[in-house]
């Protein structure tokens, strides 16, 4: 990871939202957790889960079981009682989201049922899961099961198209179980072994949609039944869970649009209420955009703790390694320049959305980024490819009259040049102190802390992100 993005990680490495840290400042100096001197921090707890949108009774219990787990501990020496406490709730809410990962049906063929509501992401869910899967050594097929919504049809197509992949239809019929039992016999003929069915939703449930998916589910006996639900549901999540798991037994939850404004209260009710475990989750619109749902990462999340390891992995599968050496070596010996800050740009790109990136960064839930800071991304981009390959290279070549130049190259004000200009000098400053003792102090500050898995001894991996505060380019 680039030297700039660990100065800026450091920095933002909170325990809790400022809320939660306010509330346990009482706990400071006590020997024993006790009722009376939790009580605050107890009731922020409560107030922080609420605002992320788990169910009322979900919270009031969680809340109870953390009291009953904290009550009588002694404070160890070697944390503060702030920092004990807040261990406590991140392991209570890891074990009730369910403790480790939880994998589909260990067989071939597997057929897998997608059911939800209306608008939750089932259609782009079951081809982000079909490619998934494939690097698991499954072969998929889709099969259509939403005949009432001709769109849904045409989208799983389309998309079935982009993953490589083949996809039963039939727009003739409305006999769903029908199409369900003749589509997995037609998967069976491709030698197919993961057959996923996209069915239809409704805007809430009602006894049509419920009658349906068991006339489907009795007739191609899925070995996995999937509730695709919206992650911004928030209360309604337990109603919608609770229908679904009764009227066909839910296998597992898939949580989508993780990479928006909603923290995953929605998973922390629907695991509570239904004992149904959370398998994975869409991070995006991208196909790529899905993973598998990490209970601990969660509690993070819900918490504003940040997904600081779903940050490192997704750089690990995205960033080319031997360019991110070559990078952080520049950066060592002070050689950085603008055609490298270029490269750094580019490889942030492949990991996706700016603003689901930050969401995994502590600290960053009240932060918006919008179509704003991908603006000026690329309005960056343009400036720098304005420049010639020697002004790229030598920056201190940029005088008022090659900086005009470049601005009406790239469509810009100088003004825009000259801050661009600045920030890197800016990085380049901040590359030299991370160089020096206060650098190494940061990093003996990251190793006590118990590190980041992926990021090795130079934080190696993923590339430029700005520092000191939200990165702007």
């Amino acid at each position: 990871m680039a030297a700039f993005l660990c100065v800026y990680l450091l920095g933002m490495l909170e325990s809790l939202t400022d809320r939660m840290g306010q509330a346990l400042r009482n706990l400071r100096g006590v020997g024993k957790l006790t009722e009376d001197n939790m009580a605050e921090a107890l009731k922020e707890v409560r107030t922080a889960l609420l605002s992320a949108d788990v169910h009322f009774k979900v919270a009031r219990q969680f809340v109870e079981d953390v009291r009953q787990a904290a009550m009588g501990q002694e404070v160890l020496k070697s944390v503060t009682p702030g920092q004990q406490i807040i261990k406590i709730i991140n392991d209570e809410l890891a074990k009730l989201l369910g403790e480790g990962t939880t994998g589909l049906a260990d067989k071939k063929p597997l057929r897998i049922m997608m059911v939800g509501l209306h608008g939750s992401g089932k259609t782009t869910t079951s081809a982000k899961l079909a490619k998934r899967l494939m690097k698991d050594g499954y072969k998929p097929a889709l099969i259509a099961c939403d005949v009432y919504r001709p769109a849904a049809i045409d989208q799983l197509e389309t998309l079935a198209k982009q993953i490589e992949v083949p996809c039963y239809t039939d727009r003739t019929s409305q006999d769903v179980p029908k199409i369900g039992r003749t589509g997995w016999d037609w998967a069976k003929e491709q030698e197919r072994n993961l057959i996923i069915f996209d069915t239809a939703g409704r805007l809430q449930i009602d006894e049509d949609l419920i009658g349906e998916i068991k006339k489907l589910k009795d007739k191609i006996v899925p070995d996995e039944v999937l509730l695709v639900a919206d992650s911004a549901l928030g209360q309604e999540a337990v109603n919608v869970a609770k229908h679904f798991h009764e009227a066909v037994n839910l296998t597992g939850i898939v949580l989508t649009k993780l990479d928006g404004d909603a923290r995953g209260g929605a998973a922390l009710s629907m695991k509570a209420i239904t004992g149904v475990p959370i398998k994975f989750m869409g991070t995006g619109e991208k196909t790529d955009d899905f993973d598998i749902f990490h209970p601990d990462r969660m509690a993070q999340r819900i918490l504003g703790m940040g997904d600081v390891v779903s940050l490192v992995e997704k750089a690990q599968e995205t960033i080319d390694e031997e360019e991110a050496e070559r990078l952080a070596k520049k950066m060592q010996s002070n050689e950085f320049n603008l055609e490298d800050m270029l490269a750094q740009m580019r490889q942030v790109k492949k990991m996706g959305n700016l603003g689901g990136l930050m969401k995994m960064m502590p600290g960053m839930n009240g932060i918006e980024i919008g179509d704003r800071e991908e603006t000026q991304m690329r309005r960056t981009e343009a400036i720098i490819l304005s420049m010639t390959p020697t002004e790229r290279q030598t920056p201190r070549l940029l005088n008022a009259s090659r900086r005009k130049r470049i601005a009406d190259g790239s469509g810009v004000e100088v003004k825009d040049v000259n801050q661009l200009i600045k920030q890197f000098q800016q990085m380049q400053k901040m590359m030299k102190m991370m160089r020096g003792s206060k650098g190494k102090k940061m990093m003996k500050k990251m190793q006590s802390m118990g590190g980041m898995p992926g990021m090795g001894g130079g934080c190696g991996g993923l590339p430029g992100m700005g520092g000191g505060g939200l990165p702007r380019f």
